[in-house]
This record gives C-alpha cells, structure tokens and sequence, in this order.
C-alpha cells in the first residue's frame, strides 16, 4: 500500500487571514474550482468551524469534522470524529491522499506532517480573528500554479502556489 500523503490546502490574505466572523472573507470562484478539482475523490478533514462555513458535504469526497463535542450532529454525508489522528486513521482507509482543509489549529498540528502545501495567497489585506502563523518553509519546492488577476467575478487578484517537501 501506497505511503499516506498528507496535504494543507487553504487560501489566505497577504496578512495572513483565512476567515473573518466565521466565514471565508472572500468569493474567488476560479480559486474555488481550484480547490475542488485539487481534492475531488480525496478525503478532507476540517474543523468544527471550518465545516460551520457551509454546514453541508463537499461532494465527491469523505468528509470528516474533527471536533470534542460527542453529541455534535452534522449534515449527512459528514462524519464527525473525535480526534485529528482518528480523522487522518480513518482518511488513511479510503485514500492514500488526505487533505487537511482548516482551520487555523488543524493547520498548526499538521504542518511538520504534510509533504505538499497548497497556497493561495490572495493579494489584499483582510481583518479577521483566523490567521495562520508564518509557516516556515525553507527548503521547499516552490511552484507557482496559476496567477489570476482581479476582475468582474474576482474582487482581488490571487496567486496559487504548490510547496513539496524536499
């Protein structure tokens, strides 16, 4: 069986913001395509918050919330697990590539067990109470996928970046 191959795939402002009052702060339909052609037929797991922005299953995909609450119900076709490394086990039962959706927590634990990132990052800057912490990726494959710019179904421009693990 193939090595399970764990990936972080999120956008984020310049400052590093990734949701404002729960929610993602902007509509990017090209990045959101992006995103789902990325993970279709793979595994997520998200966070409790992350999941509560659309409160519903992503289509094509095992979805998995990670959260403490033992009586948290969720839509159907999401399954609720306790634990991020119950998440990644049961992930790792379908698929040998599990991406890692958000939040901000999600993204701290798993970022030293990650062989790929991808980045959006999207050129403004947003107030929000969910920042990422400056990864450190020295030592990483850059390659940047797609430049976009801003225009009338895009209010910022974005650039989409993929990091490897050397």
């Amino acid at each position: 069986m193939p090595q399970l191959q764990l990936i972080q795939i999120y956008a984020r402002s310049e400052n590093r913001v990734i949701g404002a009052d729960g929610r993602i702060p902007w509509r990017l339909p090209d990045d959101f395509k992006h995103f789902k052609q990325t993970t279709m037929g793979c595994p997520i797991i998200m966070g409790r918050k992350t999941y509560e922005d659309h409160a519903s299953a992503l289509p094509g995909r095992l979805n998995l919330v990670v959260t403490r609450n033992s009586d948290y119900e969720a839509a159907e076709g999401v399954e609720v697990v306790a634990s991020l490394d119950a998440a990644i086990q049961r992930a790792s039962n379908e698929s040998d590539r599990v991406f890692i959706i958000g939040g901000v927590g999600l993204f701290e634990q798993t970022f030293d067990q990650v062989q790929t990132v991808y980045e959006t990052v999207v050129h403004t800057e947003i107030h929000g109470e969910a920042v990422l912490p400056e990864f450190d990726f020295t030592g990483w494959q850059r390659e940047v996928l797609q430049q976009h710019p801003a225009d009338d179904r895009h209010a910022y421009a974005f650039t989409v970046v993929r990091w490897d693990r050397r």
